[in-house]
């Protein structure tokens, strides 16, 4: 079903709301927009709610199952602004949102749907959980010069550490950093740096997602609780290599994203598990 705003989709569409999860997804671009979708449908969603220009075509088939609105997907803020605005319709329910050309993967995704995975996570009294945003790109960047490619894509085995939050230390709260914006930082803004991304959360009455992907209450930004390690996910996204590619700045200087650390992408949970990128927690 389609909505011509977001205004329109909140008084016309909420039955998308009734029940999570549900799966958010902003297309800035058309690139691998219906992978991005049908990846997301996989997955189990109760949802698909795609925010996008109306130049973003999709197959038939695809668009039937999404709630698609049309949205300025380039607007500054457009992001919380229209998180902020689903949370306060639809308190109480698990909410996961991403770009296109990037793919969620959490342990087990390939047996387990996202559904089974939230039922523990709630019962180990978690409200959020941290995702890493693990940078994936092409292995030829002259056979693919806009840096994606779901057939040749690789990422960095290593390179991924944490810090202390740039602000102030806060509990069982990090900065995590790694993959391309850590080897090609000179061309990224040091917002952006940051490879965390609270990406899963459950809504609730006066929550609100700010721009640096965190949250206002500080509970929902921490990687675990007090006692013991939780399950974390992570989003495969070529989202920093197309914005590499595509910026004249970058481009010209960046001939291949490979180094001796790259290594091909599986598409399969268990290698994210391996490599340390997401972790089971108590799940098993």
């Amino acid at each position: 079903m389609r909505f011509d705003s977001l205004e329109t989709f909140l008084k016309d569409g909420k039955d998308a709301l009734a029940k999570g999860p549900i799966a958010i997804i902003f297309a800035e671009d058309p690139t691998e927009v219906d992978t991005c979708v049908r990846h997301h449908l996989s997955l189990g969603f109760k949802s698909v709610i795609l925010f996008a220009p109306d130049d973003v075509t999709l197959p038939k088939p695809i668009e039937l199952k999404t709630h698609r609105i049309t949205y300025n997907t380039r607007a500054p803020q457009m992001l919380t602004q229209a998180i902020n605005a689903l949370i306060a319709a639809a308190p109480d329910i698990w909410m996961y949102y991403c770009y296109n050309a990037e793919y969620l993967f959490y342990p087990f995704c390939e047996t387990r749907s996202v559904g089974d995975m939230l039922a523990f996570h709630t019962e180990e009294r978690r409200d959020s959980m941290l995702t890493y945003v693990v940078d994936l790109y092409a292995g030829d960047l002259h056979e693919h010069p806009n840096g994606v490619s779901i057939e040749t894509a690789y990422l960095d085995k290593s390179g991924y550490y944490a810090l202390q939050r740039a602000d102030a230390p806060k509990e069982r709260q990090l900065d995590f950093f790694g993959g391309l914006r850590w080897r090609f930082e000179e061309h990224m803004p040091i917002a952006r740096r940051r490879i965390d991304r609270i990406a899963i959360f459950k809504s609730q009455k006066g929550l609100e997602l700010r721009e640096d992907h965190t949250f206002n209450m500080e509970e929902y930004n921490t990687y675990s609780c007090p006692w013991h390690h939780n399950i974390t996910a992570a989003i495969g996204s070529f989202r920093t290599a197309k914005a590499l590619k595509e910026n004249a700045g970058s481009s010209f200087d960046i001939d291949t994203f490979r180094w001796h650390n790259s290594v091909p992408f599986d598409w399969h949970s268990q290698q994210l598990l391996d490599l340390g990128l997401m972790e089971p927690g108590q799940w098993f």
